[in-house]
């Protein structure tokens, strides 16, 4: 039976997937202190998201060589953060522009109970779903995972989102909400705060799977279907043509056929790193191109003004690919979620470089 499967995984992922090469930009060196607005930075902040961000295991080695330790070093700098980064790193800039948009942390309205007002449920991972990873017999497909179901020892494709939202799904049910574009809007951003009608409590979810299809932007459909202007797409004209064309809201959502399972949470929006997010400090970024608790150095433009600072990529997205390419966290608030649905900067990025 195994063999057996093991065929039909090796035939469903290579029927399904192409290998793409993949070309990093060139890179130039240079002092930290040169960067664009460097003595703007609030280092303070900075160094208190370095120091976070090394509670990851996973950050903490990228910070240690031989007897040195810069998560340990730098909590001797409380006082004087700007001279830790100018004494321990150098920036490597990425020779080409890229792009910089943002995401936040969407609270939701929700029931621990199912009823007329909360009826969209916010499911766990399915338990007939399984992932495939055969990077160790085939390199090549490293970072690529597939998700699957088995009908009749036949490996096939997980549901869709249409079938999952109009049929029973094998998972279980942490809490269901009373809006479905808002639970769409949820799974794109990965993390949320759901507060209970119950007692008013808050719930916090973050991603824990998905259905292994390729997200696809609902805002390219709807300039197709010419619902709206590439000049006017944001989360919040889409937002606003949902709302006022109910009669399209299916059409639109299922164009996404990727659909996103979550799991409970201790605290706000975590990262793939297993770090809390900081607002306008951590970014999602490709890992092809770079390690997760990795420095980076921001030149962008965000709400319309010159956003110049550290940042640390401690989170990754379905729509963020290439290595001039990242996603600004800008926290739970209206005012971050105005942002981050208005935000598509050109971007310049530098990496800080521990000087080993």
């Amino acid at each position: 039976m195994k063999k057996i499967i093991l065929s039909l995984l090796l035939s469903f992922v290579f029927s399904a997937c192409s290998i793409m090469s993949i070309t990093p930009s060139k890179t130039v060196t240079l002092e930290v202190k040169k960067l664009k607005n460097w003595e703007s930075e609030d280092f303070n902040k900075s160094l208190s998201s370095f120091i976070k961000n090394c509670k990851s295991n996973k950050a903490h080695k990228l910070y240690v060589s031989g007897s040195l330790d810069l998560c340990k070093e730098a909590l001797f700098y409380k006082d004087d953060p700007k001279a830790f980064f100018e004494t321990h790193f150098y920036a490597k800039k990425l020779n080409s522009d890229g792009l910089l948009t943002g995401y936040y942390e969407p609270y939701l309205n929700g029931s621990l109970y199912k009823s007329d007002t909360y009826k969209y449920p916010i499911f766990e991972k399915p338990k007939d779903m399984f992932t495939i990873d055969l990077s160790k017999s085939y390199p090549e497909l490293k970072g690529k995972r597939f998700r699957g179901r088995i009908v009749k020892d036949k490996v096939i494709s997980y549901y869709d989102r249409e079938y999952l939202e109009n049929n029973e799904v094998n998972a279980s049910i942490i809490c269901y909400v009373d809006n479905k574009i808002d639970l769409f809007f949820l799974q794109i951003q990965g993390s949320g705060r759901i507060i209970l009608e119950n007692n008013n409590s808050t719930l916090f979810v973050g991603y824990s799977d998905q259905n292994g299809y390729k997200y696809r932007a609902i805002g390219r459909y709807m300039i197709q279907k010419n619902y709206l202007t590439k000049e006017e797409v944001s989360l919040q004209t889409i937002r606003a043509f949902l709302d006022n064309h109910p009669d399209k809201v299916d059409e639109i959502l299922n164009y996404n056929q990727s659909y996103v399972f979550f799991k409970k949470r201790e605290q706000g929006a975590t990262g793939s790193l297993g770090v809390e997010l900081t607002p306008f400090k951590s970014v999602a970024v490709d890992r092809k191109y770079h390690k997760l608790g990795s420095l980076l150095y921001i030149d962008a433009k965000v709400d319309k003004k010159d956003f110049n600072s550290i940042v640390i990529a401690q989170d990754t997205g379905g729509a963020i690919n290439g290595d001039v390419r990242t996603d600004l966290f800008t926290g739970y608030t209206q005012e971050g979620k105005r942002i981050a649905g208005e935000l598509k900067s050109p971007l310049k990025l530098y990496e800080l470089v521990p000087k080993f």
